[in-house]
């Protein structure tokens, strides 16, 4: 029997996705990289999803996970329900941070089993990783209540928390755990920069935006070194966004603020003092635009561009918010909107209209 004739197996696609992909295939026939026969076999296997049952499952975990915040935030509300729950948890506060431990330990176990057994149930599986990482974090601070002396140096808890999540995140293979490693580890910088100055605007004459931004870089930096690591390349993409997050968002920070030690020194200073940090911040877009369109990568390229459209309108507001009237204000804005609306618009259909103008042959 002819291979060729058989059917090709059903493809089961959400309906945008599968519009999206018969289009590629037909862009495909006309240009005549795939014959007429495949392009028809393409299309017949393709078969809409009449409802995204995968998406609701995301959303719904999310939900759930929101409802149990709120439900134990409205708990500890309540007085009674309060006054009773202190009642109950009337332990020492290193027997709390203990059972804590115990009780996520038990749930990353659960999470991991689950994995194994029902490896495409990833969002049911995550959640229950998710709270195991809440029960870390109550287990670390009842440790820091345990062990409290007064000296303020709360940092060296969510340094602990940090390098606890991220080493769960490698041994479990878990982003969503890395993530929090990596919140946590920007929180203990932060923290632990803010002890080590008294808690001032300046460390090494350095404000928190200009700090994070080398802490940024120093991240993203990182993400190279675990993408040449076979057992830690997983963690590249999750580490190496992190990274370029608190890179820009300090660079946009710095671009407002300054390297100011106060908001007296802030006020003081012009919009023109304060200029060349916009243009810092302009250079590093343009930078990752550029490598991005070198090496056609995709995060570099969105990191750049939409940082560099929120330099030009935080100028935009900056320098003609009061210079202006509301009316020409806003109408400029809104021109500018529709220009960037319009420019998209036809980059994503200039395949299409390189078609079209294609003679015929």
């Amino acid at each position: 029997m002819n291979r060729d004739s058989e059917p090709l197996p059903v493809l089961s696609l959400p309906k945008a996705k599968a519009a999206i992909v018969r289009e590629a295939v037909v862009q495909m026939a006309r240009l005549q990289i795939i014959d007429s026969t495949t392009a028809e076999k393409i299309t017949a296997s393709i078969s809409p999803l009449a409802f995204d049952w995968r998406r609701l499952a995301r959303y719904s975990f999310i939900g759930a996970i929101a409802c149990v915040a709120i439900s134990l935030s409205a708990a500890i509300a309540d007085d009674w329900l309060r006054a009773l729950l202190e009642k109950i948890f009337t332990a020492p506060w290193s027997v709390r941070s203990l059972a804590c431990a115990v009780l996520s330990g038990v749930l990353f176990l659960l999470g991991l089993k689950r994995r194994r057994l029902y490896p495409e149930k990833s969002y049911s599986n995550e959640a229950i990783f998710f709270a195991g990482v809440l029960g870390i974090a109550g287990s670390i601070t009842y440790l820091g209540k345990a062990i409290d002396t007064g000296s303020g140096h709360f940092s060296l808890l969510i340094l602990l928390a940090a390098f606890v999540y991220c080493v769960l995140g490698f041994l479990l293979k878990s982003k969503l755990i890395w993530v929090f490693g990596l919140l946590s580890l920007g929180s203990w910088f932060g923290a632990e920069t803010g002890y080590a100055s008294g808690w001032g605007a300046y460390y090494l004459g350095m404000s928190f935006p200009l700090r994070f931004v080398f802490f940024g870089a120093a991240l993203t930096l990182t993400s190279l070194w675990l993408r040449d690591r076979p057992r830690a390349a997983m963690f590249f993409g999750t580490t190496r966004v992190a990274g370029l997050l608190y890179l820009f968002i300090a660079l946009w920070i710095l671009s407002i603020w300054g390297n100011s030690e106060s908001e007296a020194a802030w006020q003081r200073a012009s919009r023109w003092d304060l200029f060349h940090w916009a243009v810092y911040f302009a250079a590093a877009s343009a930078a990752c635009i550029y490598v991005g369109l070198k090496r056609d990568d995709a995060v570099l390229r969105g990191f750049g561009l939409t940082f560099l459209g929120l330099n030009l309108y935080t100028r935009f507001f900056e320098f003609f918010w009061d210079g202006l009237h509301k009316a020409v204000f806003f109408a400029i804005l809104g021109a500018s909107f529709w220009f960037l609306g319009a420019r998209a618009e036809r980059l994503w259909n200039l395949e299409t209209l390189k078609e079209k103008l294609r003679p015929s042959a």
